[in-house]
């Protein structure tokens, strides 16, 4: 037999003959109305789990992962306000459950089930997946998240008190809201977890608003990995700005009182908290878990004598809040109703096409209000004697950090944060002063670890701000990509557009740094960015487009709710000549605040009749050798994409109209780069000779050897000369 039936029907057995695991008498201040209705939710939950698995068997719904055995959760939905934010466990159905009921208008049973059948008439994700989540009920959608959450909950809490002071127009949480995130016991040795927690701490430490409350549900395994008795409290009760709660999470008496002890601390403290709560997981893993195959029959059965449910019924029975005929009348209402509304579910329609999928990758657009800019007053105040130096060329790093100032004037809901970006002014003076002008709470300076910074980001972007989180490398980015997209690209895509994340990472990125650094500090790889689903990638090459361009990006995230990448080439931040020593070729005018370059909009130099291709360095290198090119009777046009992803396919086939010839030039390596898109595109839609020159497939060298991997003036120009001299 299934293992749920068997723990099915030994719940009806037992409750009838009054066989019940022992544990403390009812205690606390649970009021009757409300144990009924917490384990009302619980058996909810339990019934949704069985109906779940016979839909799998039976090919009508697909990957389960169960909550039985972790239905003290509901008692903690019942400690919080329905509007409190909670990122969940992916066993937290009876939290869904409970909490759909303080909620009017929802109905808990047809919504999961129809997640559950992966109809398009499912209210979270669309039909995109079996995730808990609700807008309604405040609960951002999940899937088998391994911790990966809990950076953007530290994110979110952080965003409250922060929104105390610069009200973002697109405000969600309330101002005396917490936030919750669960997760288990295997998933807190996570580094995501360790680093989120960490974050959390560091910043109580400091007395730092960050109301959250971290809920560990321990049930002893890891798939099949067992942690260690006493391993979970040992590891988190004595953590420095971190208040340490326990429940035995199978006593929903105990399990609400600890959770509303803690849930009022995190309330009235600001601080975070961490309630451990002891459960037992039940069926294995998930649905296709045979948990027999490597637990002793001992092992789990003694778990399943421990069933919650029958502890809950024994306290309410106890406690003379019902009766057993009561107890069981509950449960059997419960399953009759997840089958018969389970029989609708699985006749409502499924996706069908691609087009059907994919339609909530990019979030929908919202009304923001518009602005005219910061004033002349407030510009003047900020920029102080910068004022002058804008009507004289400047190099990109200074023009960047223009552009900052005037979007910071401009939005107060835009937030910077990263290592060092305050009082330092970044690795490479990009945000000075910005900490002056703005204050240390709009930019942060954060701990030394990626994966916060970008929690941090993503879980501000759930609360209205427009974050705009710094990477100080591109490599460095390596340590936390899951945040960008295991977390911040597949939230509208698993919400049906309803939870956004809307953001501007910047990053210093690319190679061509003279000695300094090597490969980790110069990363000419771009191909972790644009491989994600809805995420945009741009480049600039001089300081003018930085600054439109950005401009644009922040557009995008406030307006459009993308998420978008900004990429700024390090050897360029400070490039001042283009051919000769002094020439400030490279120099540009501040452009006016009002002043951008939309989203695919390319930039064109020339109208020869070969046509370079090209982006960021290479775009220098290759206005170097368009000179050199010319002397030798060779005239180009060299095309900027600016945007690598998506990539601007039609305004780069209209920019190489009328050319004969067309070379791309990529400063990234040869494999699983932007030139590869480049040749894909020229081959399907034109008919041009052409040819490319890429990075070598190396990492980069430290030293005189830091460029010799990657095109050149004089490669760049050798490949020019060869393709058009061929035939």
């Amino acid at each position: 037999m299934d293992r749920a039936d068997i723990v099915h029907e030994a719940f009806q057995t037992r409750v009838k003959r009054g066989d019940f695991p022992k544990g403390a008498a009812p205690n606390g201040p649970l009021l009757p109305t409300e144990a009924v209705a917490i384990f009302r939710a619980q058996c909810l939950s339990r019934n949704l789990d069985r109906t779940s698995r016979k839909m799998q068997a039976a090919g009508q719904g697909y990957y389960t992962i169960g909550s039985s055995g972790h239905e003290g959760m509901a008692a903690v939905a019942s400690a919080l306000n329905p509007d409190d934010m909670a990122f969940l466990h992916y066993r937290d159905g009876a939290f869904q459950t409970r909490r759909s009921a303080q909620v009017p208008g929802t109905t808990p049973a047809w919504d999961m089930l129809l997640s559950f059948a992966t109809s398009t008439e499912d209210p979270i994700s669309g039909g995109r997946h079996k995730v808990l989540g609700s807008h309604s009920l405040m609960i951002p959608p999940q899937t088998s998240t391994i911790a990966s959450h809990l950076p953007k909950a530290v994110g979110a809490a952080y965003s409250i008190g922060l929104a105390r002071r610069h009200a973002p127009e697109h405000k969600t949480l309330k101002d005396n809201s917490i936030v919750i995130c669960s997760f288990g016991d295997a998933s807190s040795n996570h580094s995501t977890a360790q680093g989120a927690i960490n974050t959390a701490c560091w910043t109580s430490f400091q007395s730092v608003p960050l109301p959250l409350l971290f809920i560990c549900e321990d049930n002893g395994i890891g798939i099949s990995t067992r942690t260690p008795r006493g391993w979970v409290s040992a590891n988190f009760e004595h953590r420095p700005g971190l208040k340490y709660f326990y429940a035995n999470g199978l006593d929903l008496y105990d399990t609400f009182c600890a959770a509303k002890a803690a849930v009022e601390y995190v309330r009235t403290r600001r601080k975070p908290a961490f309630l451990h709560l002891s459960l037992v997981r039940l069926y294995g893993h998930a649905g296709s878990d045979m948990q027999q195959t490597y637990l002793a029959k001992e092992t789990f059965e003694t778990w399943e004598s421990d069933d919650p449910l029958l502890h809950s019924a024994r306290l309410l029975i106890d406690a003379g809040v019902l009766s057993t005929d009561e107890v069981l009348s509950i449960y059997d209402d419960a399953e009759a109703q997840c089958t018969r509304v389970a029989a609708e579910a699985i006749t409502r329609p499924r996706l069908k096409t691609a087009s059907e999928v994919m339609g909530s990758i990019v979030p929908p657009k919202r009304r923001c209000t518009p602005t005219n800019g910061p004033s002349d007053e407030a510009r003047e105040a900020a920029f102080g004697s910068d004022m002058r130096a804008m009507s004289e060329p400047q190099h990109m790093s200074r023009l960047i950090n223009w552009a900052l100032t005037d979007l910071m004037l401009e939005h107060d809901e835009i937030a910077l944060m990263g290592e060092d970006v305050g009082q330092k002014g970044g690795v490479y003076g990009v945000t000075q002063k910005l900490s002056d002008r703005f204050g240390v709470d709009r930019v942060i300076d954060t701990l030394l670890d990626e994966q916060s910074i970008l929690g941090l980001a993503i879980g501000m972007a759930h609360n209205g701000f427009i974050p705009m989180p710094e990477i100080q490398f591109l490599a460095y980015l390596h340590n936390a990509e899951d945040q960008l997209r295991g977390e911040a690209a597949t939230l509208s895509f698993f919400s049906n557009g309803q939870f956004t994340n809307p953001m501007v990472l910047r990053i210093a990125g690319l190679g061509y740094q003279k000695g300094f650094g090597g490969h980790f500090h110069n990363d000419n790889s771009l191909g972790v960015l644009r491989d994600i689903p809805g995420v945009i990638v741009a480049v600039p090459s001089h300081g003018a487009d930085a600054a439109k361009m950005l401009r644009e990006c922040v557009r995008l995230a406030r307006e459009e709710q993308r998420v978008v990448v900004f990429v700024e080439p390090i050897a360029l931040y400070p490039m001042r000549d283009l051919h000769d020593a002094k020439d400030s070729g490279w120099m540009q005018i501040y452009p006016a605040p009002d002043e951008r370059i939309a989203l695919g909009e390319v930039g064109v130099t020339g109208e020869g009749p070969l046509a370079i291709v090209t982006y960021g360095n290479g775009h220098y290198l290759s206005q170097q050798a368009a000179k050199i090119l010319k002397e030798k009777g060779i005239q180009t046009r060299i095309i900027d994409m600016r945007w690598l992803s998506p990539l601007p396919e039609e305004a780069i086939i209209n920019a190489i109209k009328g050319a004969k010839k067309v070379l791309v030039v990529d400063e990234c390596r040869q494999s699983g780069n932007v030139s590869e898109a480049v040749m894909t595109l020229l081959s399907e839609q034109s008919n041009l000779p052409n040819a490319r020159l890429a990075a070598e497939d190396s990492f980069i060298a430290t030293g005189p050897a830091y460029a010799v991997t990657m095109p050149s003036c004089e490669s760049i120009v050798q490949a020019a000369e060869k393709l058009w001299g061929a035939k």
